[in-house]
C-alpha cells in the first residue's frame, strides 16, 4: 500500500468538510449531537491549510491530518479517515508519523477525542494518556521517551 501526505489548499474545504462529516457523523449521532450547520461552522473556524495534510493511498485522498506545531506541546486537531478506508492502518500510519516527528523534536503531543468514539481506544493504544474528561471530549497527551 502506497501511503503519502499531500498539501491542503484553500479550495479543498468542501471535500475535507465532507470527509470530516462522514467520519464523525456516526459518533455524533449516537450522542444526539449531529448538526450539519454547526459542523460546517466549526470546521470553517478550524480550517488552516498550512497545518493540514491529506492522507493518500495510491494517490487517492482518503483522510485528513491536522497538526499545529507552533508550540510545545504540538496539537493534533484532526485525524479522520474516510469510512470505507478505516481499519486498514492509515490512522496508525499518520499518528506514528506525528509521534516520530515529535520525538525527534523532543515535544509532547496533545489532542481531544469525542467521548464514546472508537478514537479513544485508538489513542490510548498509541500511548496517549488522559489529561481531562470534559463535557463532550476527552483530552489526551503523549510524551516522547526521554
Amino acid at each position: 500500500m502506497s501511503l503519502a501526505f499531500a498539501a491542503v489548499q484553500a479550495e479543498d474545504f468542501e471535500a475535507l468538510l465532507a470527509l470530516r462529516v462522514a467520519a464523525m457523523r456516526p459518533s455524533l449521532e449516537a450522542l444526539g449531537r449531529f448538526d450539519l450547520t454547526r459542523a460546517r461552522e466549526r470546521f470553517a473556524g478550524q480550517f488552516h491549510p498550512a497545518a493540514m495534510r491529506w492522507i493518500e493511498v495510491a494517490g487517492e485522498r482518503v483522510g485528513l491530518l491536522t497538526v499545529h506545531r507552533e508550540r510545545d506541546p504540538w496539537h493534533v486537531q484532526h485525524l479522520y479517515i474516510a469510512p470505507g478506508h478505516q481499519g486498514q492502518g492509515l490512522g496508525r500510519w499518520a499518528l506514528d508519523s506525528v509521534q516520530s516527528e515529535a520525538a525527534a523534536a523532543g515535544v509532547a503531543v496533545e489532542l481531544e477525542a469525542l467521548q464514546g468514539s472508537d478514537a479513544n481506544r485508538f489513542y490510548q493504544r498509541h500511548g496517549f494518556r488522559v489529561l481531562a474528561v470534559q463535557d463532550i471530549d476527552t483530552r489526551y497527551r503523549w510524551e516522547p521517551a526521554r
